[in-house]
């Protein structure tokens, strides 16, 4: 069987960016590619839990954070991990410019609408990374 992409979103709390960056990862491999792809706590990645950089090392992950920190994509490259895209929310900002996300806790119809499709953007190229393997 084929490894799981890992996509890893930041924590971002009170955040709606970040709310966002977590509601598309969660979309992706919740109901887009639940049996191809799989998402693992920052937090335990942050602390270096043994069994979750098991999971990491060497293994294609998509990051996707909510600001320019880069915090998921920073802790997945120091955990070994084999990152294959990596993205920033904000980067994808531009032609939702004008619209009401929501906040740190709850989305809006547009926010809902932006995160749905990161998440497709992630999941297509999770399916690219499994052809490739």
């Amino acid at each position: 069987m084929k490894s799981k992409v890992k996509v890893i979103p930041c924590s971002g709390i009170g955040k709606v960016l970040g709310l966002i960056a977590r509601e598309s990862a969660l979309r992706v491999t919740g109901e887009l590619l639940p049996e191809t792809t799989e998402s693992l706590c920052l937090a335990h990645i942050v602390t270096g839990d043994d069994e979750i950089v098991a999971k990491i090392e060497g293994q294609p992950c998509i990051t996707i954070d909510g600001c320019a920190k880069c915090c998921a994509q920073k802790s997945v490259e120091a955990a070994g991990g084999n990152i294959c895209n990596k993205h920033r929310v904000i980067d994808f900002m531009k032609p939702h410019r004008g619209e009401e996300h929501g906040n740190g806790t709850r989305l809006t119809e547009d926010g809902w609408k932006f995160a749905d499709e990161l998440a497709e953007v992630m999941a297509e190229e999770a399916k690219a990374v499994l052809e490739g393997e």
